[in-house]
């Protein structure tokens, strides 16, 4: 394990224990696979991998004007994983699709013809996303494992590659990039790296809860008095946090640790599951208004606000300052 420029370089047994060790106080829902597409092969040389991983943090922030570099994770095809930005920070890899998410960026273009994945950067991929499924207790399917592919670059829509979509994460990346191809060829790689693996016991989340300042601190004890808990970033505005006790005001964050937040600085949220084929995302409260995004089934989010009038919905998502509709 090598820190250099913000970044810490892993081999895939190290960063497996980092992840079971992990802790993070945003709710995620999520894991994007994606490829840089460029740079791609022909650009690393073994021992470049903080160059390359800054070079893209440079474009990220000077060109595409982002706070920090968009992943959270870059795999290498020599195995090595790089981080990226905070676990705390949602991503800037899916346009509409980033909140509660993880993004993984394989360093590589994994179009048909172009480069042929190593088999050290296929077991990477496979054993850091079950890492990550493992650590968050996902259902291994192509609701919570999803491909940059499938969601239209423009509006964000899931539409499974059907129009206006990016290769990414390549067209010949485990087999093709189609949901089908994902379903056959790289879920059960992850299943089966999962098989081994003792079910943790799951304790129940409360309820959910939205961040509604810039910063909030997470202390080891229900008291403004207890000490910051070290090694624990901040949790960051609109992050979804999950409470599992409630205790003078309080709110415990962790199922394992004495992990809390001062409840006076979040907003209680609802988990709602979207049932329709696709749900528009509207500008205000009716059909007669602008469709802004949609959401595809299966997708979840997070209210913070329902008010019913005339049988119109208003929903506030993900605990953005603008108000949306469904």
């Amino acid at each position: 394990m090598i820190s250099k420029s913000g970044f810490t370089k892993f081999n895939i047994s190290e960063i497996e224990e980092w992840i079971a060790n992990l802790r993070v106080a945003k709710t995620i829902l999520y894991i994007q696979q994606h490829h840089t597409w460029n740079p791609s092969y022909i650009s690393f040389h073994n021992n470049n991998h903080f160059e390359l991983q800054l070079a893209m943090k440079n474009y990220h922030v000077s060109h595409n004007g982002w706070m920090d570099i968009g992943q959270h994770f870059t795999t290498f095809p020599d195995g090595s994983i790089l981080t990226g930005r905070s676990l705390e920070q949602s991503p800037a890899c899916i346009y509409g699709f980033n909140a509660n998410a993880i993004c993984i960026e394989n360093l590589g273009n994994f179009d048909l013809g172009k480069d042929t994945m190593t088999a050290a950067q296929q077991e990477t991929v496979v054993r850091l996303t079950a890492a990550l499924c493992k650590k968050f207790n996902f259902t291994i399917n192509s609701d919570r494992i999803v491909y940059h592919h499938w969601f239209n670059l423009l509006t964000g829509e899931r539409n499974n590659g059907a129009k206006n979509n990016k290769s990414c994460p390549g067209t010949n990346f485990f087999g093709g990039n189609k949901v089908a191809e994902c379903e056959e060829n790289f879920l059960p790689l992850i299943a089966d790296a999962l098989n081994a693996v003792v079910p943790l016991t799951v304790i129940p989340v409360l309820k959910y809860v939205c961040v509604i300042v810039s910063i909030l601190n997470i202390r080891a004890d229900a008291s403004a008095k207890s000490k910051k808990v070290k090694g624990r970033e901040a949790a960051v505005s609109g992050a979804i946090l999950r409470v599992y006790e409630i205790k003078n005001g309080w709110y415990r964050i962790s199922s394992s640790a004495n992990d809390w937040v001062n409840a006076s600085y979040t907003k209680d949220v609802k988990r709602y599951s979207v049932n329709a084929d696709v749900l528009n995302v509207r500008s205000g409260p009716g059909t007669a208004y602008p469709k802004v995004a949609s959401l595809s089934k299966n997708q979840e989010v997070f209210v913070p606000k329902k008010k019913i009038t005339d049988i119109k919905f208003r929903w506030i998502i993900n605990g953005s300052k603008k108000s949306f509709y469904l």
